[in-house]
C-alpha cells in the first residue's frame, strides 16, 4: 500500500501516492482552524478521521505515533536479512494473471534487483495490483523477507512506482526508506491516509506556527524545545525512546496540555470567587441538637471537614470544595451537617444523587436525622406521577420543603427554588458542569456547591480534574465498621464457595455475587450474571436475585429494596452495584475475574460488605495464569484497606481510567499528558497557571495564553480575552 505502513494487510485498492501535502486547497491562517475533506478522502474517511483525531489542524498534530516502522535498511535481496524490514528497489520480471474470485490462491509477482530473485505474494488481490507492478518497471518494496524451499518471499510489501527523473527517483526512496511513525487507527482509516494527514498539518504548522508561550527560562531549566519543534519531533521518532513520555517533545507537549487545562480551572475559579454569595449566619442551635442525638463522635476527619465548610459557608462568596471520603468515612453526615447550618438560617438545600435508589437511601438518612428537628424533607425522582412532581415542586417554590432530595430531575427548568443556599452533589462525575449550573440558575446570590465523591483521587488527578475546588479529605473511619478480611482464590475453587455461603445465609446474613457480564458472549470468557444466577438457583433457590445494568430502574430499585429487606440472600450482580448501596447485614463480597477490574474498583466493591459491626469478607476470584501486574494489584488489595494508598497504586499500575471509574474517565482524558509519567510537571504547571492570573500581562502574553487556551480548552479562550 503506498504511503501505508500495514504490511500485514491485504488490500485490495490502489494506494495513496506518497506526498508530503494531502491538500492544494487555499493556505489556512492558523493551525487552531478546522481542515477541509483533503484530497482523496472519501466523505466517510473525512468523518473518521474528524471523529479519531478532531477537526482542527492542531488536533491532526495532537494526534501522536504510538510505534514505529524502521524502513531505512535498503540492502540487497541476498543480503537482506530475513524476518527484517528492509527497502528494496527491484525490476518486474513477471506477473501471474489475476485468479478469478473463486480461486482462493495468491498471486505472485517475480521480482529481482540483479543479486537474486525474490517472489512477492498478495492473498485475496485486486486490480490494483496489475497497476502497482508494470512488467518491465522498476518499483519500491518494502516488507519482511521471509524464506521457503523456493526461496526468498515478500509476503504483501508495500509498494511505490519509481519516477523516471533520477532526481525524482532519489527524493522517492529517501521518502521510503526512512523511519515511519505509526498512528492509533480505527476501522476504514488506514495508515496511509492518516499519515499524509498529519505531514499536511506539519506543512501548514511551517506557514503557521503558534506563539510561545512558555517562558525561555523555564524551556532552559527543564530542556525542552519550543512548542513547534516539539511537534516535529514527535512525529518523527528516530529510536523507542522518542516514544515514551519522557521523551523532550512528548514532556514539552504534556506541560502544555497541562498548563492549559490550570489556566482554565484557575480562570474558573477566580471567576466563581468573583461571584456574589450567601453569607450563611452563625445560628447553630439545630446542629448542636443534631449532635447531641448522635450516638457516636464525629471523626477528627469529619470535623476538620466541617470546620472548613462552615468558614466557606460564612463568607460572601460561593463556596465550591470537593469532599472525597473514601468508603464508608462518613461523607453523608457532613453534607446533612451542612446542609443543616444553611437551613437553620432561612435557605434550602439540595442533595442530589445520580440514581433513584441512591437518592431513596440519602432521603431515608435525612428523613430519620433532619425530620425530628422539625426540617421538611422532600423527594425528588424521575419515576415519580406528573401530579407528585408538581406538587412537590410548587412547595419547592414556595419555600416550604427546606431540603430536597433528588437525582439530575432537580436540574429541570420546571424546578425553582425559593432561596436556594446549598447543593450537595454526590458523585460528581455522574453529572456534568452543565447539571451543576443549572442549580445556580434564577438565584440572586449564587448557592455554594459541596461536591461529594467516593472515589479517593490521587493529588495528581485531583489538581487535573478539580483544580477549580477546594478539598476536603475523609480518609477515617467512624466507630462501628469492622475490617474486612480480604481473600484470594482460583476460579476452581467456586464450588466450595458456594457451599460456604451457606454457612453465611444460615446465620441470617447476606452475600453479593459480582461478575463482569450481563450475559455470556461469544467474545469472550468472562464469567456472566445470568448464568452465575441460574448456577446458584440451584443451590439456594428462590434466595438468589440477579441484579444488572440492562434492567429497567425501576425493576433494578425494586431488587435492591428487597436485597435490603432481606427477602434475598445472594444479590447476584454487575457492577451496578460499585457505589454507595448501604446494606449492613450484608458480609460477603464475591468477585469473579477480579484481575480484571481496576484497584479502585474492586475497592469500591469491596466496601460494599462490612458496613456494620458483623464481621465481613471479600472474596477475589481470578482465572490463572495471573500476569505480574494482576498479581500486584490483588496483593496489594489484600494487605490494605487504604482507599488513598490504593488510588495512587492504581495511577501506577493501570492509568488515570481505572483510578477514576469508566464514568469518570470521560472527564479525566489527556490527550498529551500521561497523569501518571508526568505527574512531576503538575506543580510546575499549577505555578505557571497561578502566575498568569495574578501578574501583569503584556497584550502578547496575553493573546499568547489566549491561543494556548484555545489550543486546549476552547470553551474558556472567549472568557480569557474578554478579561472576564
Amino acid at each position: 500500500m503506498s504511503g501505508g505502513t500495514q504490511s500485514q494487510t491485504t488490500n485490495k485498492l490502489k494506494a495513496p501516492k506518497p506526498a508530503t501535502k494531502a491538500v492544494a486547497a487555499v493556505r489556512p491562517s492558523s493551525l487552531l482552524e478546522d481542515y477541509p475533506k483533503l484530497n482523496g478522502l472519501t466523505p466517510a474517511q473525512y468523518t473518521k478521521l474528524q471523529t479519531l483525531c478532531g477537526p482542527r489542524w492542531i488536533d491532526l498534530l495532537f494526534h501522536l505515533p504510538t510505534k514505529m516502522l524502521d524502513r531505512s535498511a535498503t540492502p540487497t535481496i541476498a543480503a537482506a536479512p530475513v524476518g527484517e524490514t528492509v527497502t528494496l528497489i527491484v525490476q518486474v520480471l513477471r506477473r501471474q494473471p489475476l485468479p478469478p474470485r473463486h480461486i482462493k490462491r495468491p498471486m505472485t509477482i517475480d521480482v529481482t534487483d540483479g543479486s537474486a530473485p525474490l517472489r512477492v505474494m498478495y492473498f485475496n488481490p485486486g486490480y490494483w495490483l496489475e497497476r502497482a507492478y508494470p512488467v518491465g518497471e522498476t518499483v519500491i518494496l518494502s516488507g519482511k523477507i521471509e524464506t521457503d524451499n523456493k526461496g526468498r518471499k515478500l509476503i504483501h510489501p508495500d509498494v511505490w512506482s519509481l519516477p523516471k527523473s533520477e532526481d525524482n527517483a532519489n527524493t522517492k526512496i529517501n521518502h521510503v526508506a526512512r523511519i515511519w511513525p505509526l498512528y492509533p487507527l480505527t476501522a476504514g482509516l488506514g495508515q496511509g491516509w492518516l499519515s499524509r494527514a498529519i505531514l499536511t498539518a506539519l506543512d501548514v504548522a511551517e506557514d503557521c506556527p503558534l506563539p510561545e508561550w512558555l517562558p525561555a527560562s523555564l524551556r532552559e531549566q527543564h530542556n525542552l524545545p519550543t512548542f513547534t519543534e516539539a511537534l516535529k519531533a514527535a512525529h518523527n521518532p528516530q529510536t523507542e525512546a522518542d516514544l515514551q513520555p519522557n521523551a523532550p517533545a512528548r514532556t514539552r507537549l504534556a506541560l502544555d496540555e497541562l498548563y492549559a487545562t490550570q489556566l482554565a480551572l484557575q480562570h474558573a475559579r477566580v471567576a466563581n470567587r468573583g461571584q456574589r454569595g450567601i453569607a450563611h449566619g452563625k445560628s447553630h442551635l439545630l446542629t448542636d441538637r443534631f449532635l447531641a442525638s448522635l450516638p457516636f463522635p464525629l471523626t477528627q476527619d469529619q470535623q476538620n471537614a466541617l470546620t472548613e465548610i462552615r468558614a466557606d459557608l460564612s463568607a460572601p462568596r460561593p463556596m465550591l470544595r470537593l469532599l472525597q471520603g473514601d468508603v464508608g468515612s462518613g461523607k453523608t453526615m457532613v453534607a446533612l451537617l451542612s446542609l443543616l447550618k444553611v437551613i437553620e438560617n432561612g435557605h434550602q438545600g439540595v442533595l442530589m444523587a445520580p440514581t433513584e435508589i441512591l437518592a431513596q437511601q440519602l432521603y431515608a438518612n435525612a428523613v430519620k436525622y433532619l425530620q425530628p428537628l422539625g426540617i421538611t424533607v422532600g423527594l425528588l425522582t424521575g419515576s415519580m406521577s406528573a401530579a407528585q412532581k408538581k406538587r412537590l415542586k410548587d412547595h419547592i417554590r414556595q419555600g416550604f420543603v427546606q431540603l430536597t432530595v433528588g437525582t439530575h430531575a432537580l436540574t429541570e427548568d420546571s424546578v425553582v427554588f425559593d432561596k436556594l443556599g446549598l447543593a450537595v452533589i454526590d458523585e460528581q462525575h455522574r453529572f456534568g458542569v452543565k447539571q451543576r449550573v443549572a442549580l445556580s440558575a434564577n438565584q440572586p446570590l449564587a448557592p455554594d456547591m459541596l461536591i461529594m465523591t467516593a472515589t479517593p483521587i490521587p493529588r495528581t488527578l485531583a489538581l487535573t480534574a478539580f483544580g477549580d475546588m477546594d478539598t476536603s479529605i475523609l480518609a477515617q473511619k467512624p466507630p462501628g465498621r469492622t475490617p474486612i478480611t480480604t481473600l484470594v482464590m482460583a476460579d476452581d475453587k467456586l464450588a466450595q464457595i458456594a457451599q460456604r455461603l451457606q454457612g453465611v445465609i444460615a446465620k441470617g446474613e447476606q452475600a453479593y455475587w459480582v461478575c463482569p457480564l450481563v450475559e455470556e458472549s461469544e467474545e469472550s470468557d468472562l464469567s456472566d450474571a445470568t448464568s452465575r444466577y441460574n448456577w446458584l438457583k440451584q443451590v439456594y433457590g428462590d434466595k438468589v436475585a440477579l441484579l444488572h445494568g440492562k434492567m429497567k430502574p425501576k425493576d433494578k430499585d425494586d431488587i435492591m429494596q428487597a436485597f435490603k429487606r432481606h427477602e434475598y440472600s445472594v444479590l447476584v450482580s454487575t457492577t451496578v452495584i460499585e457505589v454507595g448501596v448501604d446494606v449492613p447485614n450484608a458480609t460477603v463480597m464475591v468477585i469473579e475475574h477480579a484481575e480484571r477490574f481496576g484497584l479502585s474498583q474492586l475497592h469500591q466493591l469491596r466496601g460494599r460488605v462490612g458496613r456494620g459491626a458483623l464481621a465481613s469478607h471479600c472474596i477475589l476470584i481470578y482465572t490463572a495464569p495471573l500476569s505480574p501486574f494482576a498479581q500486584e494489584r490483588l496483593q496489594a488489595l489484600r494487605d490494605s484497606e487504604d482507599g488513598f494508598y490504593l488510588a495512587e497504586k492504581d495511577l501506577e499500575l493501570r492509568g488515570p481510567g481505572e483510578v477514576l471509574g469508566a464514568r469518570q474517565s470521560g472527564e479525566m482524558k489527556t490527550r498529551l499528558a500521561d497523569l501518571h509519567h508526568h505527574k512531576h510537571l503538575m506543580p510546575v504547571a499549577h505555578q505557571l497557571g497561578s502566575a498568569a492570573l495574578t501578574r501583569p500581562l503584556n497584550a502578547a502574553q496575553r493573546n499568547a495564553l489566549a491561543l494556548l487556551l484555545t489550543t486546549f480548552h476552547k470553551e474558556t479562550a472567549a472568557d480569557w480575552l474578554r478579561g472576564g
